[in-house]
């Protein structure tokens, strides 16, 4: 195993005193080509391109000697200290840190980023990124190749963004480039970069705030979910009312419950109704697609959205057709449309469907869809009954066979 392992950040800026002593002293140093092309780095230390970190780290727990790892930023801010650091290297490692590229191109940008969302985009996470991408104000994405400006504007069509791409940052080369998310896919971008991209609503971190990232929003101080249609219209959605059967508080609760929308997933909201659900899906940092044929319902979940500071995308135009255009969902609520509708859904294998009906033989009908696709499926009678306090009588009731489907392979 190596005597000692040093990993060191860089920035573009000259070498602390630490980092100088260490690499001096090293008989093996590992990083990229620019790295490993520095004076500092001795004639005599054999070099390791850094391409996989495992191998790397495997090379260096085999070598006897002072080691040094060169990487750019911050090595323990989505860096490869955690990759050294793992049981089966067995490494211990110090670090000299340098400024992240998070922080260098929210500075290049001059811009606050306490209230961004950071996110990775690999091949493999670039679709989730995108989602993060829809659903908060502010994101700076660490891309890759394959993942990079150019992909998260193509999976971004429809929604407006400002992207400032950050390129080659503490190098000679580097360069940054203010244009809208439209545009960058017209461009080929130098690797590595940054992209900070911007829109979506309004910042909800206000001068005094203690918690980094977007906070949820609670217009008016109100605070809680499934809220009834009074507490849209406090916050601002004059228009806000519920429209009948599916959009009974009690029901959102159970749906939201069962759909367990988060941070990194895109959700269907199909018959968005008066837009609660959607608006409420989008509250627990989901990104959110809300559908709905009728122009009146897309007016209102539009202002619910604006009350209540999130981002969503509605899609005026009716469901099924419209579905085959949308790109991948997560979990879908299904608020209309019936059995062709859950089938259209079904065609692009969510991970969760909920869906409602006002009798037995309709949910029946929903059941056998979805158990015959390769779902397994739960179904729940709700009755809900809504009293008057003031004098403890019976004020509505409502009945609805709420239908929960997850696919198979990922059901308990």
């Amino acid at each position: 195993m190596a005597d000692r392992v040093t990993v060191i950040g860089w920035d573009g800026s000259p070498l602390t005193r630490a980092a100088t002593a260490a690499l001096s002293a090293a008989t093996l140093v590992a990083g990229a080509a620019h790295h490993l092309a520095l004076p500092e780095v001795p004639t005599s230390a054999e070099r390791i391109r850094l391409g996989s970190v495992d191998l790397a780290a495997r090379r260096i727990a085999g070598h006897r000697g002072s080691a040094v790892v060169l990487a750019d930023g911050d090595p323990g801010f989505f860096g490869v200290v955690r990759t050294l650091r793992a049981p089966e290297h067995g490494l211990e490692v110090e670090v000299v840190p340098a400024v992240s590229a998070v922080a260098t191109a929210f500075a290049r940008a001059g811009m606050p980023w306490d209230d961004a969302q950071i996110v990775v985009a690999h091949p493999r996470t670039l679709r989730r990124a995108v989602n993060v991408c829809r659903a908060h104000h502010k994101v700076a994405v660490l891309t890759s190749p394959g993942a990079g400006p150019a992909e998260l504007a193509l999976l971004l069509e429809g929604v407006h963004r400002t992207f400032v791409i950050c390129e080659e940052l503490g190098t000679d080369r580097e360069r940054v480039t203010v244009l809208t998310s439209d545009k960058a896919a017209d461009h080929t971008w130098r690797d590595p970069n940054v992209v900070i991209v911007i829109g979506g609503g309004s910042e909800t971190t206000a001068t005094g705030a203690w918690f980094a990232g977007r906070e949820p929003a609670h217009p008016q101080g109100i605070r809680g979910w499934a809220l009834p249609a009074e507490a849209y219209r406090e916050a601002g959605a004059e228009r806000m009312r519920e429209s009948g059967e599916g959009e009974s508080p009690n029901l959102r609760a159970a749906q939201l419950a069962r759909l367990g929308p988060r941070t990194g997933d895109l959700v269907w909201d199909i018959g968005s109704g008066s837009g609660a659900l959607a608006v409420e899906a989008a509250r627990f940092g989901a990104a959110v697609i809300a559908v709905d044929a009728d122009p009146g319902a897309c007016s209102r979940t539009d202002a619910a959205a604006r009350a209540f500071g999130v981002p969503l995308q509605i899609i005026c135009a009716r469901a099924p057709q419209v579905l085959e255009r949308l790109p991948e969902p997560d979990v879908v609520r299904v608020g209309g449309g019936g059995v062709p509708v859950v089938r259209a859904v079904m065609d692009r294998r969510p991970e969760r469907i909920v869906t409602h009906a006002s009798n037995r033989d309709e949910a029946e009908a929903l059941g056998a869809a979805l158990t015959g696709n390769g779902y397994t499926v739960e179904c729940s009678l709700l009755q809900s009954v809504d009293l008057d306090t003031e004098v403890w009588t019976e004020r509505e009731r409502s009945v609805v066979f709420l239908l929960s489907a997850r696919r198979s392979e990922l059901a308990p």
